[in-house]
Order: structure tokens, then C-alpha cells, then sequence
């Protein structure tokens, strides 16, 4: 239970934060490439569960990871396991505003 809590912190974090990307022009991302971003994201900020401050390199990788790789995996079930309050404050510590009532997957953000 608590490798899944990691695994969706972390993406919660790279969800929540990818609201920022710029999507490239008629591009769309397979199965095999969104796998990819969620487990580079995955491993760059496994610290931040851990208690460790994010590292530029996690801070970089939730800036670049594309939202709709993430949000279709955070169900309800696994939103329940999320502290949304510190995915947001490790968000706003990479320099990022968290936008309000935004809906990503099964969680919606005060």
C-alpha cells in the first residue's frame, strides 16, 4: 500500500503542476511514451515522499511531464491516498501556482 502512495503522490505532484505545459501542435503521446513520463517522474521526485525537498531535476520533470499522461491513472480509489495539501505546497515550492477547482483525474483541487 504505501508503493502505491508513492507512486500517486508522485504523480499527483507532476499531474497537478503539468496544467503548465505547452502542448506541442497535433501531437499526441502513445501508451508507450506517457509510461515513460510517468516512471521518469516517478523516480526523479521519490525523495519528496521521503521528505526531502524536490530537487531541481523533480521540479524540472514536473514542469515538462504532459497532463494528459497523468490524469487518466488517478482514480478516486487512488486520490483517496494522496495528501493533496502537500502535492500542492511541493507544486507552489517548484515555483508553480496551483490553479483553483481544477479536476485531474479523481481529485479537484481547493
Amino acid at each position: 500500500m504505501e508503493a502505491k502512495s508513492l507512486f500517486f503522490m508522485v504523480l499527483v505532484v507532476v499531474a497537478v503542476a503539468g496544467k503548465w505545459e505547452v502542448k506541442m501542435a497535433g501531437a499526441e503521446l502513445s501508451a508507450a511514451q506517457c509510461k515513460k513520463e510517468r516512471s521518469l517522474a516517478v523516480n526523479t521526485c521519490k525523495p519528496v515522499v521521503y521528505g526531502k525537498l524536490p530537487t531541481p531535476e523533480c521540479c524540472q520533470r514536473v514542469r515538462v511531464t504532459h497532463l494528459e499522461c497523468v490524469c487518466p491513472v488517478i482514480t478516486p480509489k487512488f486520490a483517496a491516498l494522496i495528501d493533496l495539501n502537500l502535492a500542492i505546497c511541493l507544486i507552489e515550492g517548484c515555483g508553480r501556482r496551483v490553479p483553483r477547482h481544477y479536476k485531474c483525474g479523481g481529485l479537484t483541487t481547493p
